[in-house]
This record gives structure tokens, C-alpha cells and sequence, in this order.
């Protein structure tokens, strides 16, 4: 695998990333070239958390100059690069993207607007302003409609609480669609100094390389206000790469069952973000996101390796806290481990909060 596959930094390591390097023999792909400096209430001090921000910035730029393709899954600082000092490392680049214009929530949308205007005036010479598209009506329909198991969930007592909470993001969602109807579009490009693409539900067959996107999921929980991601499988050297961007574990049962049908040989997975336990994170949405990480264990028969990390490793407990996902790894004979434990260093959150 070394050959085929790189991690360029991750949560475990010290910064929030979850940036992938693959080498096919034609093609170098970096997957999610952003990152940012760990929150306040992480364990290590904040020189450390400084000086593994600049780590993983300086090997993801490095990866960055050797890509020729950049995949994006969504507009949070911690998947792209977006600083005015990155914009020339995506010049001679083709980019397969979210879509910026729908299935995105206000904030991703502003960072969007902001990221394309500066990449295509410095890279192209084109004002977003003289280029923008006009609005299309279009239907968009509702992404919860697709999730046939995770509607038909028994949650007792906690069932009219949830009716009410997928009620209020149905009005959310409604909104949000009026807005992307009445929007002017950012648009693609393909010109020689840069390609934009928009990757929604697309697959790219490059010849040694084949890339397969899923149509926009949830970022977490049903109807979460943080807006949708798209996943990627990677098809390489042989491999298949399943690279879930930011489903949270996956809570939601039918993107589970989504990566099963897929049966990859590797899983890159983020976990569920327990450090904001009893905030925005529940005990219901985290044994079910516990759950969902086993079936995948059990229930693909060619899945060797899972990286669990993302948002989880960001507090001491994850692993007390998801300790079946780990158990069922080694019952199964699926190796799980972070992107630290992988190259045989201990997560950054646990040295420094036994040091405490």
C-alpha cells in the first residue's frame, strides 16, 4: 500500500485534516488539502497545536505541488487550502469538487463564492462577477427521502423529540432551496492553467485511475445545519479506496449500508466527533454511528483496513467511547487503528492527556 497510498496529516497526528496522498502510475490525487489548528479544549498546549498545524500544512502543500488532481468534498477549512498564499498551488490542476450552487448550507456557500473568485482572477484572469451563470429552477429534491433505513428506526422514547427535529430541518432544508434556485452560479472551467469540475454523483475514469463520487450526503446527522459532503472511491493499483469525507461515523444507517455494497478493500472513515458530547453530538447519534462502523466490519468481505479518525480522535476518551468499533476490528480480523497508530506513533490527544 505504501506506494499507492499516503496520509498527509490527520486529527490524530495534532491538526484537523484528513488529507490523502494516492499515486497511480499516471496520476498523483491529493484528497482534502486543508487543514486547521486544534480547537481550545484539546489536551496538548498551544505551541504543540501550532507547531503541528505548520507540520501538516507544509507536507499537505508538498503533497499539493506533487498532485495533478485535487478532489475537494466540501467548503470546511480543514478539506482545501484556501488562503491567497495556497491559490497558486492549484495552477495546472484538474479539481473535482462539491458543488458549490446546491445541497450546501450559507456559510460553505460564502466560502465557496470567496475561493472560486480569487482562484479563477489569479489562475485565469477572470472576474466572477462577469462570469457567474444565471439561476435555473430546478426541482433538488429532498436527500432525507433516500434514507430508507434511518427513517424507519424505533427510537422509544426519544421518537417525538426526533419527529420534531426532522420536522424543523425540513423547513431548513425548503429554505436552503429557495436560495439555490435564486442564486447566480459559480461556474466549471477548462482551460490549460485549470479545470474545475463539479463532482457530484460523477465517476472520472482516467485510464490507471477511477474516481466514483456519491450525490451530496448529510455532514453528520439528518438535516445538519454544518450542510452536505460528497464521498469518493478511489480505484487504484488494484485497490479500491473508500474515502468517506465527514459522515460522522456514519450515523446514518443508509451510508453504512452504502459503503458495504461498496466492499472496499481499504476504508478511510471519520469517526463520530466525541468531543462534543452532550453539545452537538448525542448518545443516541453515538451508538448509532457505533453500530454503523461494526456492520461495516462485519458485513464487507473484503475490507482489510479501517482508518478510524477523523473528529474522533480530538479528546482522550474515543476510544472508551467507541471501544466495540475496535473490538469488532479484531474480531473480524479488520485491522482498525488512526492515521498515528498506522505509522507507529501514539495519537497526539492521548500523550498529552496522560501528561496532564
Amino acid at each position: 500500500m505504501g506506494e499507492t497510498f499516503r496520509f498527509l496529516w490527520a486529527d490524530s497526528l495534532g491538526a484537523k485534516t484528513y488529507s490523502i496522498l494516492i499515486e497511480a502510475p499516471r496520476h498523483r490525487v491529493v484528497v482534502d488539502p486543508g487543514i486547521a489548528i486544534m480547537h481550545p479544549t484539546y489536551p496538548a498546549p498551544d505551541d504543540i497545536k501550532r507547531e503541528m498545524y505548520r507540520r501538516g500544512y507544509s507536507l499537505i502543500r508538498n503533497g499539493m505541488r506533487q498532485a495533478d488532481i485535487v478532489i475537494i468534498t466540501h467548503y470546511h477549512y480543514d478539506h482545501y487550502l484556501h488562503r491567497l498564499e495556497d491559490i497558486d498551488l492549484y495552477r495546472g490542476k484538474i479539481i473535482l469538487a462539491k458543488n458549490p450552487n446546491n445541497y450546501i448550507n450559507d456559510s460553505q456557500r460564502k466560502r465557496a463564492e470567496k475561493f472560486y473568485s480569487t482562484l479563477y482572477e489569479r489562475v485565469l484572469g477572470l472576474d466572477m462577477k462577469e462570469i457567474m451563470l444565471e439561476p435555473v429552477e430546478e426541482e433538488y429534491p429532498d436527500t432525507i427521502n433516500d434514507l430508507e433505513e434511518a427513517l424507519k428506526i424505533d427510537y422509544g422514547d426519544y421518537a417525538e423529540r426526533k419527529k420534531y427535529l426532522l420536522e424543523q430541518g425540513r423547513k431548513w432544508f425548503l429554505k436552503r432551496r429557495e436560495k439555490w434556485v435564486s442564486w447566480r452560479r459559480i461556474p466549471e472551467v477548462s482551460e490549460k492553467e485549470l479545470t474545475v469540475l463539479f463532482a457530484d454523483g460523477k465517476t472520472f475514469d482516467f485510464g490507471d485511475l477511477k474516481l466514483v463520487f456519491t450525490k451530496p450526503l448529510f455532514h453528520g446527522i439528518e438535516y445538519s445545519r454544518v450542510g452536505w459532503i460528497i464521498s469518493v472511491i478511489i480505484y487504484s493499483n488494484n485497490l479500491k479506496i473508500y474515502y468517506t469525507s465527514d459522515v460522522n461515523g456514519p450515523i446514518i444507517e443508509d451510508y453504512a449500508s452504502m459503503i458495504i455494497r461498496e466492499n472496499p478493500d481499504i476504508l478511510v472513515l471519520d469517526g463520530p466527533p466525541t468531543y462534543t458530547l452532550g453539545y452537538m453530538l448525542n448518545n443516541i447519534n453515538l451508538n448509532r454511528a457505533v453500530r454503523n462502523a461494526i456492520r461495516i466490519i462485519e458485513e464487507t468481505s473484503k475490507l482489510k483496513q479501517v482508518f478510524y479518525d477523523h473528529h474522533l480522535t480530538r479528546e482522550p476518551l474515543f476510544k472508551e467511547r467507541t471501544l466495540p468499533v475496535w473490538e469488532s476490528g479484531k474480531k473480524n480480523n479488520v485491522r482498525v487503528e488512526t492515521v498515528a497508530e498506522y505509522y507507529g506513533k501514539t495519537p497526539l490527544v492521548l500523550l498529552y492527556s496522560n501528561k496532564k
